[in-house]
């Protein structure tokens, strides 16, 4: 497995896994109705790799057999309250690709980079009910820091709850 940075021609292939990662993962959290509707092509627009600027959301990509597999998105906190800390603002791999350690090097890497970038500390905010997702970090030392809120993503209102953790 290739780890590497996020390339503008990347844009479907990184789409295809979070749309992928969301009708898997959030099967049951989430309206199947609009989980179906859901387009790789529409996220896809959204995206904008490849900024040198350190302000700017930075996306790594895990490859293999020249497939995108994961990707993995870091930035500084948005949230007021965690000024001077780094977040995680994605982490998904696709589903075909789950158990395989895909995850686990995607959030070394990213833990990894925000501490060079001088950060003591990060944050994330999960999908509340999201079991998978809260076994994965939390066996990453991750913990929920008690800030929780309502907020509307790719047009559907989730309930969120946010984890923190020391970086190296």
């Amino acid at each position: 497995m290739l780890l590497r940075a996020a390339k503008p021609d990347d844009s479907l292939a990184v789409a295809r896994v979070h749309v992928r990662s969301w009708q898997v993962g959030y099967k049951g959290l989430l309206p199947d109705q609009y989980l179906d509707q859901l387009k790789a092509e529409e996220r896809a627009r959204t995206y904008t790799f490849g900024s040198p600027d350190l302000l700017q959301p930075a996306t790594m990509v895990a490859v293999e057999q020249d497939e995108i597999c994961g990707f993995v998105t870091t930035a500084p906190a948005r949230d007021s309250d965690a000024k001077g800390k780094g977040e995680i603002c994605a982490l998904y791999v696709d589903p075909g690709h789950w158990q395989r350690g895909i995850g686990a090097a995607l959030i070394t890497a990213a833990r990894s980079c925000l501490a060079e970038q001088g950060f003591g500390a990060a944050v994330l905010w999960l999908l509340a009910g999201n079991t998978r997702g809260e076994r994965f970090y939390r066996t990453d030392g991750w913990i929920p820091d008690g800030a929780q809120k309502v907020a509307e993503v790719w047009g559907v209102s989730v309930h969120e709850i946010r984890y923190q953790r020391l970086l190296p």
